[in-house]
């Protein structure tokens, strides 16, 4: 088998990575730390092109500044959804400039797709599938067409969902053979407050209000304590993802078809 460190040098053909190259990963780095991991994918290229997805969310300050002081130039993608809480947005901005993040690229729903399939920007309401895939879904695949992998923030105590996910996983979403990264997969909450109180990042001011996980404001609800932190996000419905992190149906888009003036910076 191949070593998937020398890998970067075909990562432009049809299929970039397979599970076995996952698996590889996952056993060169089976000790490593969420800073190790990271200055492999970064520095060293492992993973070839990757990209940082950020909600800005209730702990994402721990990868951004973790990925910040490896390389502030790392592309941080960020889906603007629309229908964000105010605070996030702010909040946003605020570690943009804390960290000195120097290439966060706002990723923007199509608007000739919003016209036709919500433009009441209701459909939340009766079909979040349908919201999240025209809202989230669409305007990632596009960026991503341009990356080999992504780096993500999920953790194994967020949800049942996610505790066994692998630090390094094949992205199933499409047939490219791009990788997902999950370098905190196996932080604690108490290891994550300890690192923001240790590097003085600020929380999100929503986390105090009694919202743990936070997503787009009309699916979002607070979480009682003892629930699953992620209990809080589309409650009533029978789903648990936006759609971004589950196989779906839906053609990619090509990368030719970018929100209008995406430029990304590589």
């Amino acid at each position: 088998m191949p070593d998937a460190a020398r890998r970067i040098d075909r990562i432009d053909t049809a299929a970039r990575f397979t599970a076995e190259d996952a698996a590889a990963l996952n056993a060169r780095f089976a000790a490593a730390s969420a800073q190790d991991v990271l200055r492999a994918v970064l520095v060293d290229g492992v993973a070839g092109r990757a990209a940082l997805v950020s909600s800005f969310g209730a702990e994402s300050s721990v990868l951004l500044h973790l990925a910040s002081q490896i390389d502030p130039a790392v592309p941080v993608l960020f889906l603007e959804t629309g229908k964000h809480f105010p605070e996030t947005l702010a909040y946003r901005d605020a570690l943009i400039a804390q960290l000195g993040l120097t290439n966060v690229i706002n990723l923007e729903p199509d608007a000739k797709a919003l016209a036709i399939k919500d433009e009441s920007g209701l459909r939340w309401s009766y079909d979040p599938d349908g919201c999240c895939e025209i809202r989230k879904v669409q305007p990632l695949a596009k960026a991503m067409a341009h990356f080999d992998a992504s780096l993500t923030g999920r953790k194994a105590f967020q949800s049942a969902t996610r505790a066994d996910l692998p630090v390094f996983e094949l992205d199933t979403s499409d047939a490219a053979g791009r990788l997902k990264v999950n370098p905190l997969i196996g932080m604690t909450k108490d290891d994550l407050d300890a690192y923001m109180v240790e590097h003085d990042l600020p929380a999100h001011p929503l986390v105090e209000q009694g919202y743990p996980s936070i997503g787009c404001s009309p699916c979002t609800s607070k979480v009682a304590p003892g629930e699953d932190p992620r209990s809080g996000r589309w409650k009533g419905w029978d789903k648990t993802e936006c759609g971004i992190h589950v196989p779906t149906s839906t053609e990619v888009p090509g990368a030719d078809d970018l929100p209008p003036g995406y430029e990304p910076v590589f």
